[in-house]
């Protein structure tokens, strides 16, 4: 299985904005930040938007920023705004000219891997992905490298992050 390019750069800017929570982030600077086109990323921000993971504020000093807390957006809801309405195989989809498709049973198992693929999605949470991760921070702050408050009253040190990007997908 391969995620889009509008997923992965949907799951990139929400790290974005998560780990700037008090800034109104530029969509030029999440470009740069998620190794985004600005173009592409024009249309993520507004899927993004309209899915009501984020705000968007128009005009010359506008920009955006999470809707609602980073506790609160699970990575298999976004991966599913952005990824659901696309077939994983022919079968699903209205252009199937697979010969056996009358006959064959291999359907029904990939639709229920698939679905076990979000659900399993469904129990991570942005805040997971970038709280008490230095590293990110450092990647992604609009500041100097911080120490998030979170990390902090955790007592998590800096140099060592208690969760990291990867083992949160895992």
């Amino acid at each position: 299985m391969r995620l889009t390019t509008r997923t992965n750069l949907a799951l990139r800017t929400l790290m974005f904005c998560a780990v700037n929570p008090d800034s109104l982030v530029r969509k030029q600077d999440a470009a740069i930040a998620v190794n985004g086109s600005e173009n592409h990323l024009a249309q993520v921000i507004n899927k993004l938007s309209q899915e009501g993971f984020i705000t968007t504020q128009r005009g010359r000093h506008g920009g955006f920023h999470l809707a609602r807390d980073a506790s609160a957006i699970s990575v298999g809801a976004v991966f599913r705004a952005f990824e659901q309405g696309l077939p994983f195989i022919e079968c699903n989809s209205s252009k199937n000219t697979c010969p056996l498709k009358a006959h064959c049973v291999m359907r029904s198992h990939l639709t229920r891997a698939v679905d076990a693929f979000y659900n399993a999605l469904d129990d991570v949470y942005l805040s997971e992905l970038v709280e008490c991760n230095s590293g990110l921070e450092a990647l992604l702050s609009l500041d100097a490298p911080r120490l998030s408050a979170q990390c902090a009253r955790s007592g998590a040190i800096a140099d060592k992050p208690t969760c990291d990007t990867a083992d949160a997908l895992t």
